[in-house]
Formats: C-alpha cells, structure tokens, sequence
C-alpha cells in the first residue's frame, strides 16, 4: 500500500477560513495564512486552498493571501476557487501554490483541463467535484455534479465527470460530498470506491470526517489515496500526528519525519 496523506482543507471566503454543513451555515474557523503555518508544522502532507465563494461571485482568486499562505509552508500547495484560465493558473503557480483546482469553470469549459494539462502539466491540475447523492425512480443512486459551490446542479454524472476529466488530463481527483459535509458521519465511500475504480489517478476524500475511524474507513473501505479533512483539525478534536498514528497503527503507511518517528514521537 502507497503512503496516505493527510490534508487539511482551508476554505476561504472574504480572506478568512469558514466552516458549515452540507455547504451551508458557514461560520468563521480563522486566518487562512496562521492555519496554514500551524498545519505544516503539525506535519500535515498538502494542503488544500478553496476560495469557495470565488466562482459563484464571478471573482478572480485571492492572490495575495494565496501568496502569504505560499510563504509560510514548506509542502505542497492546492489552490482553487475563481480559476477561470490559463492566466490565473500561472499566476497562482507564479506565487507559490504547487497544484491547481478547477471545479466550475472546468464543467463549464472542459477544454480548460486539457490546456491547463498541456501547459503546466498533469501533475499540476486537480479536478475537484462537488457531488450531490441522487436516488432514481428505481432506487439505485446515482451521483449528480453541481457547481458554483454547490448551488447550481448540472445534470451531469459524476461518474461520467471524472472519468472524462481524468481523459483530458487531470492528475488528482477530489471528491467533495455535499451530502456529508460538516456532518461528522464519515466520508461517502461508496462514491470514492465507484470512482478509484474507474480511474488510475489519486482519489482525495473530502467531506464528512468526524472520527479517527472515518479516516481509515476512507482508505480502506473507500479506497481513497488521500483524505482531506476541516472541522475536526479547525475546531482541535484531533491533530494531524493523532490522525497519523492510528493509522500508522491501523497498519496504514503514513509521512513519517528523518528519524523514523512522526514528528511528536510516533513509533515507526
């Protein structure tokens, strides 16, 4: 089994870091530029930037705290929300963010994922998807795509979504469930393992973590390369390092520092 990351995630609206659920009553977590120093000290693998009002508000991204969050950290940088073309992904990458995040525009205009592969990479272009859990009239499920921070549905699979997306050029995946975010329930693992099946690319979790357990459920059960998590790091029910060692214990490889321990004294 490939080593597993931890990603806190930092959601960003008017220059400060928000929490809410089900992509609603969001409420104030912080400094998006402090949070993010702390993260990387804790031993945190990436982080994960989202300006989750950007492209809802027809608004550029945040470059400036984009760029004193890139100066305080010293591990890979996501960025998203806002990102329209290839203009604001160099400039993003210009100030010191290592991947980028498409989500509206790229459902908008596909052709995006393909430009921003071609030119930067694909190592460098995330497809995050916001999905909403559907139920048809012969009660299977289905997953359905929204966009504009989950406020506009498309209609479109997102089965069908990240395949297509992976096709043209994306390197990493990021599942959002808006079904199970903030609720503490535990990540959507259904749809991460519906997804890790049809694609050869890093699947990231992301929405519902509450519990140590949820964590190695998405890895498991999931079959999740990463797991990305906010409230429970924002609000201090668990740290990176406790995260770290159950898994480690869980017998789930995870990041460990130059000496072989986890930096607040794991055992290998």
């Amino acid at each position: 089994m490939l080593t597993k990351r931890i990603i806190p995630c930092l959601d960003v609206t008017e220059g400060r870091v928000v929490k809410g659920t089900r992509f609603i009553d969001i409420k104030d977590a912080g400094d998006p530029v402090e949070l993010a120093a702390y993260y990387d000290q804790q031993g945190a693998d990436e982080l994960v930037f989202y300006d989750i009002t950007a492209s809802s508000m027809g608004k550029r991204p945040l470059l400036e705290v984009v760029k004193r969050t890139a100066e305080r950290v010293f591990i890979p940088l996501t960025v998203g929300g806002g990102v329209r073309d290839l203009a604001d992904m160099h400039d993003l990458l210009a100030i010191g963010a290592d991947k980028i995040s498409v989500n509206t525009a790229a459902v908008k205009n596909p052709e995006l994922i393909n430009q921003g592969a071609e030119r930067f990479g694909s190592q460098c272009i995330v497809l995050s998807v916001d999905c909403l859990r559907r139920t048809k009239t012969d009660g299977s499920i289905w997953w359905e795509v929204v966009i504009n921070g989950g406020r506009t549905p498309t209609g479109i699979n997102v089965l069908d979504w990240v395949v297509e997306g992976v096709q043209r050029g994306a390197g990493e995946l990021v599942l959002n469930s808006i079904d199970y975010d903030g609720t503490h329930y535990g990540y959507d693992n259904l749809l991460n393992r519906e997804v890790a099946a049809r694609t050869a690319v890093p699947v990231i979790a992301s929405g519902g973590a509450g519990k140590l357990e949820h964590l190695r459920e998405a890895i498991l059960l999931g079959r999740a390369d990463a797991v990305l998590a906010a409230s429970i790091f924002h609000h201090g029910t668990y740290s990176i390092m406790d995260v770290k060692r159950y898994l480690a214990e869980a017998g789930i490889p995870v990041r460990l520092d130059i000496y072989g321990h986890t930096k607040q004294g794991g055992e290998r």
